[in-house]
């Protein structure tokens, strides 16, 4: 009887013992976060197990080494700067670029906005309708109720001369506002491509500083005529920092305007105006007004953009008769 309760005694303690062992108090841990990832599989009704889980989630959470960049950084600045530059470069019209971006309708009566960060150093806009006439005003935003630059644009025909300017945009809370001031039954195609390659000197600056270029008073007025082999021009206005105001003419014909903006820039230095204006046929002349009063001059430079050497003007009627 002795001996019975000895061996019922050595069992109690082992029994005991097997019951106060425990696990690693980070298992323990583990163990929760299993439970809680099955409630949470249950929840998805996928039917995987806490450990099944638990264990995809660890695999998960795996930190890996990260892969060695193959080009610096430098090289890839570099490289985006010279493919801007060779954008800029490689003449297009703006038929073929319309091509290459996402267009947006807008209606007549309506507004469309499209802001970017500020990586974007120039923003190209892009208007153009399906033959009929443009009336649009587009305008650069920067914060609320803060507008440095402004343009109206119209176009006799929005197919036959697109509308393609290109605008700076230091700094942030950069936009662009689209408003088509027509009627509804005149809507618009818009475009917009941006510019982060980061370089500080845009498609005018670059124009200017290669070509030839005037200074137009306050009031004064300032006209280019062009052959008919000239398909494209390219307008580019500045001013020494103090605002500009301006009126850029198309005209064929006498006083037969084909396109007409009006420019307000706050800056003329830090956001010029910068325009390629579609040229076709013959008799096309550019005219620069400046709005401003004397003691506000601008720097004007005009120079065509493409020019087709097949066109020379040869006439194919006769008397050269052409109607504009």
């Amino acid at each position: 009887m002795k001996f019975c309760s000895n061996i019922v005694a050595i069992c109690a303690i082992a029994s005991t013992a097997s019951a106060f062992t425990v696990q690693n108090p980070s298992i323990r841990a583990n163990t929760a976060v299993q439970a809680s990832y099955s409630y949470l599989g249950d929840l998805n009704g996928d039917g995987e197990s806490g450990t099944a889980v638990a264990q995809s989630a660890k695999k998960v959470s795996t930190p890996t080494a990260a892969a060695p960049a193959s080009t610096p950084a430098g090289s890839i600045a570099k490289k985006a700067e010279m493919s801007a530059m060779e954008k800029y470069n490689t003449p297009k019209t703006t038929s073929e670029i319309f091509d290459e971006i996402a267009p947006v309708t807008v209606q007549g009566g309506s507004l469309r906005t499209c802001s970017f960060d500020e990586s974007v150093s120039r923003v190209s806009v892009y208007l153009k309708t399906e033959g009929r006439p443009l009336n649009a005003n587009v305008e650069l935003w920067q914060g609320p109720d803060n507008s440095p630059q402004k343009m109206s644009v119209y176009l006799e025909d929005g197919s036959l001369r697109p509308f393609r300017c290109t605008i700076e945009s230091p700094g942030s809370s950069n936009a662009v506002a689209i408003r088509n001031t027509g009627q509804m039954e005149f809507p618009l195609t818009a475009g917009l491509d941006v510019d982060m390659s980061g370089s500080t000197e845009g498609p005018g600056d670059v124009l200017i500083a290669n070509c030839e270029y005037r200074t137009v008073q306050g009031g004064a007025v300032y006209t280019t005529p062009f052959p008919p082999s000239v398909q494209s021009v390219q307008v580019m206005l500045k001013s020494d920092g103090r605002p500009l105001n301006a009126r850029v003419e198309l005209l064929q014909g006498p006083n037969n305007n084909k396109q007409v903006m009006e420019i307000y820039t706050e800056d003329g230095s830090e956001r010029p105006f910068y325009v390629i204006i579609d040229t076709p046929g013959s008799g096309n002349v550019v005219r620069i007004v400046n709005t401003a009063t004397v003691e506000f001059p601008l720097t004007a430079s005009v120079e065509p953009y493409i020019v087709d050497e097949g066109n020379m003007g040869s006439d194919s009627t006769p008397g050269g008769m052409i109607w504009s």
